[in-house]
């Protein structure tokens, strides 16, 4: 894999913040995905900032994902890195909120691709009306369905939640399970749920209750479950879902037994590699609920923060300008798939999935982090075992909230 990166690499600068001599230190940086096609990325990056400062000994580190959500406190308390990788919204906040991580406002203040060009995303790295890091890449989710058996049908893509419920009776009067879900690991339950409360209740709700400001007994809550409970009725999942793995779950989906998805874009190679083809597979927004109630998406997001025992504070925000710049960001996300943060970075216009999906983060309302990023450990766990439970028994839903009110007061005390 190539990165077209020379020209930064030689430019004097980039927006102006490159430029000027600096003293010869280590910039110490950690990463957290050894995933082939994000290592490279992260790699070609690196090289590319340190051809453009070459006074700068950087000292790149890279771990596993899973090992890397065990060690950070630590890391942060101890022997910290200049730069490290981790997640915004409320998955950031307990780092914040302990003095963990640096308060950078200054350089998203004084940047103008942080100030101008990171709008859409700038909530979910704010925290007390302050930023705390830099995103180098997200992704949409929203629903992916068989467009040939739509077609088929002579349905259309569904704008309001009326509309859907009408598609998916056409679909099973078809002999077509609606959607398809794997929920054996029990998140993707949870991308179904995000969806219905922030069509429901708005962003501001999700937030609330991943925050463990409202109960799960609230009845803003209550009113999303029902309408997942009207979706169970008249838009009935594969009946197999809690043994299937969400690429077990792309089967169905492969074969036309089923012709909706709810999920992330990192998905749609799946597809292509079950056999489907861009003509067959498309993509919209999950519907509105709420009529009026502005449009929230979910797009997980990756992004770079400065620690607070950080030693190199001054090249360590270098990088971080470096890493905003729409050039870097453009050449990361062609590379790995994904979605720039930066409005300005270019994209891969070829693929019409990353086409579908700035424009639906570029005019979202707001960009939740997913419910097992956005809330707590303890408290994503219990709950997306709940969701699953209602899933296969809408009749438990009491149970399942007033034990995760239960859960709630235990984990946010």
């Amino acid at each position: 894999m190539s990165f077209s990166f020379t020209k930064l690499a030689l430019g004097a600068a980039i927006g102006g913040l490159l430029s000027g001599a600096a003293m010869a230190s280590d910039l110490v940086i950690t990463f957290d995905d050894l995933n082939p096609d994000k290592k490279a990325a992260y790699e070609a990056a690196v090289e590319a900032f340190k051809a453009a400062n070459p006074d700068i000994n950087v000292v790149a580190n890279n771990g596993d994902r899973e090992a890397h959500k065990s060690t950070i406190r630590n890391a942060l308390q101890n022997d910290a890195p200049d730069v490290i990788t981790w997640y915004p919204g409320n998955r950031m906040g307990p780092f914040v909120d302990a003095g963990l991580f640096m308060d950078i406002s200054d350089l998203w203040s004084s940047d103008p691709n942080l100030s101008e060009k990171f709008n859409a995303i700038k909530p979910t790295m704010s925290r007390d009306g302050k930023q705390w890091g830099v995103p180098y890449s997200y992704y949409q989710w929203g629903v992916y369905y068989r467009k040939d058996i739509y077609d088929k049908l002579g349905l259309s893509e569904p704008a309001t939640w009326e509309e859907l419920l009408g598609n998916c009776d056409a679909l099973t009067e078809a002999g077509v399970t609606p959607f398809t879900i794997g929920t054996k690991f029990l998140w993707t339950a949870a991308g179904v749920f995000d969806y219905l409360n922030l069509r429901t209740n708005g962003y501001e709700v999700h937030n609330d209750l991943t925050a463990g400001k409202i109960k799960y007994t609230d009845d803003r809550i209550r009113a999303t479950f029902a309408k997942w409970e009207e979706m169970l009725d008249r838009c009935s999942f594969v009946s197999t879902h809690a043994t299937m793995s969400w690429q077990d779950a792309i089967s169905p989906f492969a074969k036309g037994d089923a012709s909706m998805y709810v999920m992330g874009n990192f998905s749609v190679g799946q597809y292509k590699e079950a056999g489907l083809t861009d003509e067959q597979i498309d993509f919209f927004q999950f519907p509105e609920i709420t009529a009026g109630l502005p449009r929230a998406e979910e797009a997980p997001a990756d992004a770079f923060f400065i620690p607070a025992k950080a030693k190199n504070v001054e090249n360590a925000k270098k990088f971080l300008a470096f890493v905003a710049t729409p050039e870097i960001q453009g050449e990361w996300n062609k590379s790995i798939g994904q979605l720039p943060p930066n409005a300005d970075a270019g994209i891969n216009t070829d693929d019409k999935f990353i086409v579908e999906g700035m424009e639906t983060l570029s005019t979202a309302a707001g960009l939740a982090q997913f419910y097992d990023r956005d809330a707590p450990a303890a408290m994503a766990k219990a709950g997306m075992e709940g969701f699953q439970r209602f899933m296969l028994d809408p009749s438990t839903l009491d149970e399942v909230l007033e034990g995760l009110d239960k859960v709630q007061e235990e984990v946010y005390k």
